[in-house]
């Protein structure tokens, strides 16, 4: 997969919540809360990893990886598998990715991370334009074929 830039790590909040769950001031009810939405995308486009859920202990969390961007248009908000990403990182100039770990057995879900995915916005736009500038400032051939 493309490099992934800008990488929030939520591992520090996810202890932050699970602390208050130990300490008993917020309740399971309020941690383990996944839409349906959230679940079916679970199912149909999560990626399983070999994670314990900290509360049940007892099935595997599930990644769900979101995305969202201005050139995704439609497309923006959906799940998408692991495998799709690279393929939209070479097609896409920039997109954020949101990875959700669910549980389908308690419903837990929480925000792991989030990373911007996507060709590097100024090589892309040169790259895009079809040129290519020289050393002295003034561009090659095919820079000027693709300003006609």
């Amino acid at each position: 997969m493309r490099t992934q830039r800008q990488v929030v790590d939520y591992s520090l909040q996810k202890r932050a919540v699970l602390r208050e769950l130990l300490a008993g001031r917020i309740g399971t009810y309020d941690v383990c809360d996944a839409s349906p939405y959230l679940k079916n995308a679970a199912r149909f486009h999560g990626e399983p990893t070999d994670h314990r859920c900290p509360i049940c202990r007892s099935e595997n969390l599930i990644h769900v990886h979101y995305i969202y961007g201005d050139e995704l248009k439609q497309s923006a908000g959906q799940a998408r598998t692991r495998a799709e990403l690279p393929v939209l990182a070479m097609t896409l100039r920039e997109f954020q990715v949101f990875v959700v770990e669910v549980c389908p057995g308690c419903d837990w879900n929480h925000l792991v991370e989030q990373f911007l995915l996507g060709r590097d916005s100024l090589a892309g736009e040169a790259e895009d334009a079809g040129e290519s500038v020289a050393a002295n400032g003034s561009t090659t051939r095919r820079g000027r074929e693709a300003q006609r």
